[in-house]
């Protein structure tokens, strides 16, 4: 069953065309993963997935539901884990949850006792009431993964989930997010690492200046192009290095 699909879907900014009618179909219990140099759109279409920005033109629908009918309804069932650390430097470590946990009318107590099970999750039990400040990257990123599972969603959209960190603390969130994909959670994912998305997605779209130029699992893209690894095939089709 497909849990969000786009139909030429289109983007525009100012003038610029950021997303350029594209398609797309993401099954339930899948990890999909955009792939592609910055600028190429993919980030767009995470955040009209996750109703952050309505669509230009097109249909874009998350169960079954019209992003632009009733984002309401959408975002009560779907965790967004951004690029940037948007933490609330504020907060203790627990607190950043338990005050999340408001958005989604969740009662203090029951957020009380998701915070502490999810703290448990991500490995930072012993650091609960230690402020922000303390944590390390790797750390803040661990909790931002926490606070996207505050409203047990079904569908989990990372924008770069290991940005920044070194290959320990990227293992750690892989095997997270593995865990995660196990229990039917739906993973969408942008990632300029293409070892993160071969060893996590079940299948990748490929962008390029607002298109797709491909979709596949990452096992058929290097059959079909020949690359030894993604990054090989993506450089096959476009020509562009991820960092352009």
């Amino acid at each position: 069953m497909n849990i969000v699909t786009a139909q030429k879907l289109v983007k525009d900014y100012n003038g610029l065309r950021a997303v350029d009618g594209i398609d797309v179909e993401i099954m339930q219990g899948v990890c999909f993963g955009f792939l592609g140099p910055n600028g190429a759109g993919k980030t767009t279409v995470m955040r009209i997935i996750s109703c952050f920005m309505p669509p230009t033109a097109g249909d874009v629908r998350v169960f079954g539901i019209p992003v632009v009918a009733d984002p309401g309804r959408i975002k009560a069932r779907i965790g967004v884990m951004p690029q940037d650390d948007n933490l609330d430097p504020d907060l203790s470590v627990v607190e950043n949850l338990i005050v999340y946990a408001r958005y989604f009318d969740i009662p203090r107590k029951e957020a009380v006792a998701r915070a502490n099970e999810l703290l448990d999750f991500v490995e930072l039990k012993e650091k609960a009431g230690v402020n922000i400040k303390q944590l390390s990257g790797g750390m803040k990123r661990r909790l931002l993964l926490a606070r996207a599972l505050v409203n047990t969603p079904e569908i989990l959209i990372l924008d770069e989930p290991t940005t920044g960190l070194d290959p320990h603390s990227r293992h750690a969130v892989w095997d997270k997010l593995n865990y995660l994909k196990s229990k039917n959670t739906t993973l969408i994912l942008t990632t300029h690492y293409m070892e993160e998305a071969e060893r996590l997605c079940d299948r990748v779209a490929i962008m390029d200046s607002g298109k797709i130029v491909t979709i596949d699992t990452p096992e058929q893209l290097m059959k079909k192009h020949g690359g030894r690894n993604l990054e090989e095939v993506y450089l096959k089709l476009t020509g562009r290095s991820l960092a352009d």
